[in-house]
């Protein structure tokens, strides 16, 4: 099955397929490069709208709460000690 397929794909390549091996881009290649560098602009201009976002309020600290089912264990045991 799979080799009937390769040898159909291998014929199909080899004739053209009937296309006569050129196709014309609907636009200027260069004209792809600018619009795709476009959106990568687009995007990074809007990462550096949002970029502040995390500035906006004082940093709190999170306090250690005995009764969490499952408590972190970022604190190093420094909250039992107070």
């Amino acid at each position: 099955m799979l080799s009937q397929l390769l040898n159909a794909t291998l014929v199909a390549s080899e004739t053209g397929g009937g296309h006569g091996g050129h196709v014309e881009l609907p636009m200027d290649p260069v004209l792809y490069g600018v619009i795709i560098m476009g959106a990568l602009v687009a995007l990074m201009l809007v990462t550096l709208a949002f970029s502040s976002l995390g500035n906006r309020h004082e940093a709190v600290e999170e306090h250690a709460d005995p009764h969490k089912q499952h408590p972190n264990k970022h604190d190093h045991g420094e909250a039992s000690h107070r």
